[in-house]
């Protein structure tokens, strides 16, 4: 007896659909999976007056697994951890919490102060605090008529 997951009955779904999906996410082609879809970890952007938070769902990592890097605009963190051998023959028909190996970027905006960049890691979690510039108020500036 195997353990297949269940599907609800939507009534929109197209049956031919639902077969490819299952063929490509790997029920019938295991290891065949995509991984730029299947193994993108979830992220949470928020906005503060002071900042922006980038926080990244990638549980079982380490904080060395990760390689994060600032380019003019373009925020990219990637994680090159390698995949552990599994000792026992557990078959997984879906396996979903797998980060091995990703890359996500960002494009900064203006305002932002990418050279005090910080970042932790901590509970699965890792955290990008990316600090804004103070906004320079324009001065306005008389002009005397000679």
């Amino acid at each position: 007896m195997s353990l297949i997951k269940l599907r609800t009955n939507d009534s929109s779904a197209n049956p031919f659909d639902t077969l490819l999906n299952d063929f490509f996410e790997g029920e019938f082609l295991p290891g065949r999976r995509n991984r730029s879809f299947g193994s993108m970890p979830a992220a949470n952007i928020k906005e503060t007056e002071k900042s922006y938070q980038v926080e990244l769902a990638s549980p079982g990592m380490n904080k060395e697994d990760f390689k994060i890097e600032v380019d003019e605009d373009l925020l990219t963190i990637r994680s090159e951890k390698e995949s552990e051998k599994e000792e026992n023959s557990t078959r997984y028909t879906k396996r979903e919490f797998n980060y091995t190996s990703f890359v996500r970027s960002f494009r900064l905006p203006e305002e932002v102060d990418s050279e005090n960049i910080s970042a932790k890691y901590d509970g699965g979690i890792l955290l990008l605090e990316i600090p804004k510039r103070a906004v320079e108020e324009k001065k306005v500036r008389k002009i005397d008529i000679k």
